[in-house]
């Protein structure tokens, strides 16, 4: 095995160890393999993914980070041809949810989805689709 150093948030590591409490687990180095290993899968998944899709994209973001509402709105524009609707909801004083309604072709789906995560202000962003009844 490999030994790594890692920078993590205090509120960050302190919720990873509620979870790993939660769970059972005995080391903090086996949920941390876990959690990669299930970041990897779901990563696999979404780039195996062909055809015609339809499915939700759902993104929190901090609304007090400068730039990212304007950044997501960028983005929605240059995919609005695989976009039926969104919906938002103002989660706390810091976060807001983006639900991003997707329907079309997988690739442009994924490039929609990774563009969205890749902004500073994103938190947290999850696809779920299915194949589309066009099939």
């Amino acid at each position: 095995m490999m030994r790594i150093s890692m920078s993590l948030p205090k509120k960050l590591l302190n919720e990873f160890d509620e979870v790993l409490k939660d769970r059972g687990y005995n080391s903090r180095s086996k949920g941390i393999r876990d959690a990669l290993k299930d970041y990897i899968v779901r990563y696999q998944w979404m780039k195996d993914m062909e055809g015609d899709r339809v499915g939700i994209v759902a993104v929190i973001y901090d609304h007090h980070f400068t730039g990212v509402m304007e950044d997501i709105t960028d983005i929605q524009h240059q995919f609005r041809d695989f976009i039926n609707a969104t919906m938002h909801l103002h989660m706390s004083e810091k976060n807001c949810l983006e639900v991003i309604i997707v329907n079309g072709d997988a690739k442009e789906i994924r490039n929609l989805t990774e563009k969205i995560m890749r902004l500073k202000g994103v938190e947290h962003v999850k696809l779920t689709t299915t194949a589309s009844s066009k099939q």
